[in-house]
C-alpha cells in the first residue's frame, strides 16, 4: 500500500500524510459520526436495561460508519476540486497534497470496507450503511449530483444524519442486545431533533462558500436568498429544535430536569454567540458554523446522559 502512495509519502512523510488523511476525512464529520454511534448505543443500552456493556458491538459499528463517512466526504472532494480551490483550499486534493488517484483509492477502499464490515455485523447495520452510501453517492456524483439543487442537497444531508443513522443504529444495537426492536419514544425524539438540527446545518453550510458556488453555478439557498436571510433562518430552525426538546423532556425515559436545564443553557448560548458574527467576515461565519457542529456533538452526550439518569 505504501508503494501506491509513494509520491505523497516522499513529499509529506508519514506524519504529514496521516495529517492530510485526517483533513480528507473532514474531522467535524468524523467526530459527529463517532458520537452518534456511541450515543445511540448508550441510549439502546439504557432502554434495553442490559446487564452488561458489550463494547464489541459499538466498536464494530463505529469502524463501519467511519469508513462510510470517509467514502462520502472523500467522494465529494473528488468531484469538487475546482470549487474547493476557492472555498476550501486547505483540503488535500485541492491543495495538491493528495493526487486524484490517491483520493480515488481511499474512497474505494473505505466504501468497500464499510459495506463488508456492516454485512458481517448484521442486517440492520448493513441496510443503514448501504442506504447512506447510496445517498452520499447520489449527492456528489454526476450525472445525478443532487448537491446542485438546494432542496435535494438538504434532504440528502438531514435524511442520513437525522433519520437513517439514528434509527438504523438503534435497530442494530437492539438486535445485538436482544432488546425490544420497536422504536421507543426517546429515539423518535432524538431523531426528530437531529433531523431538524441537521436541516439547519445543511442550510448554513453554504453561507461561507458563496463565492465558489456562484462561480461554478451551484445554486444554493444562500445565493437565492442572501447570507443574512439564510443565517437568520438557520438560527430559528435551531431554536425550534431546542424548544421542541423542552416539550419532549417529560418523557418517562429521560431525566426531565437535566434535559430542560441543559437545552435552555445551550439555546441561550447559541443566541449570544450569534450576535457576535460579522456576516462580512468569512472566517467569523466559518467559526460559527463549527460552533453549530459543537452543539450537534453535545446532543449525543446530553441525550444519552438524560436516558441513563432517568
Amino acid at each position: 500500500m505504501s508503494q501506491v502512495f509513494e509520491p505523497e509519502l516522499k513529499q509529506l512523510g508519514w506524519r504529514g500524510w496521516l495529517y492530510a488523511l485526517w483533513k480528507f476525512a473532514r474531522p467535524h464529520t468524523i467526530i459527529g459520526t463517532s458520537l452518534s454511534v456511541w450515543g445511540v448505543y448508550l441510549i439502546s443500552y439504557a432502554i434495553a436495561s442490559a446487564s452488561r456493556v458489550d463494547l464489541l458491538a459499538p466498536l464494530g459499528a463505529w469502524i463501519a460508519c467511519l469508513c462510510g463517512n470517509v467514502y462520502i466526504v472523500g467522494l465529494n472532494q473528488l468531484e469538487d476540486v475546482a470549487i474547493d480551490k476557492i472555498n476550501k483550499p486547505h483540503l488535500p486534493i485541492a491543495s495538491g497534497e493528495f493526487s486524484q488517484r490517491t483520493g480515488q483509492i481511499i474512497v474505494a477502499v473505505t466504501g468497500g470496507l464499510a459495506l463488508l464490515l456492516a454485512w458481517v455485523l448484521g442486517p440492520y447495520l448493513f441496510g443503514m450503511v448501504a442506504i447512506s452510501l447510496a445517498i452520499g453517492t447520489a449527492y456528489s456524483l454526476p450525472p445525478i449530483r443532487l448537491k446542485r439543487f438546494p432542496f435535494w442537497a438538504a434532504l440528502c444531508i438531514f435524511s442520513v444524519r437525522g433519520a437513517i443513522v439514528n434509527l438504523g443504529l438503534f435497530l442494530h444495537f437492539s438486535w445485538v442486545l436482544q432488546g425490544n426492536r420497536s422504536i421507543p419514544p426517546a429515539i423518535w425524539v432524538l431523531t426528530a431533533f437531529i433531523l431538524v438540527f441537521t436541516l439547519a446545518i445543511a442550510i448554513f453550510k453554504d453561507i461561507p462558500d458563496i463565492e465558489g458556488d456562484r462561480q461554478y453555478q451551484i445554486t444554493t439557498l444562500t445565493i437565492k436568498l442572501g447570507q443574512k436571510t439564510v443565517f437568520d433562518l438557520a438560527l430559528w430552525v435551531l431554536t425550534v429544535c431546542y424548544l421542541g426538546m423542552l416539550l419532549a423532556a417529560w418523557l418517562p425515559q429521560v431525566s426531565t430536569v437535566f434535559l430542560i436545564s441543559t437545552h435552555l443553557l445551550l439555546l441561550g448560548l447559541m443566541w449570544w454567540r450569534s450576535r457576535q458574527v460579522d456576516l462580512q467576515d468569512k472566517s467569523a461565519i466559518a467559526s460559527f458554523y463549527q460552533f453549530i457542529w459543537k452543539l450537534f456533538f453535545l446532543e449525543y452526550l446530553i441525550f444519552p446522559a438524560a436516558c441513563l439518569l432517568a
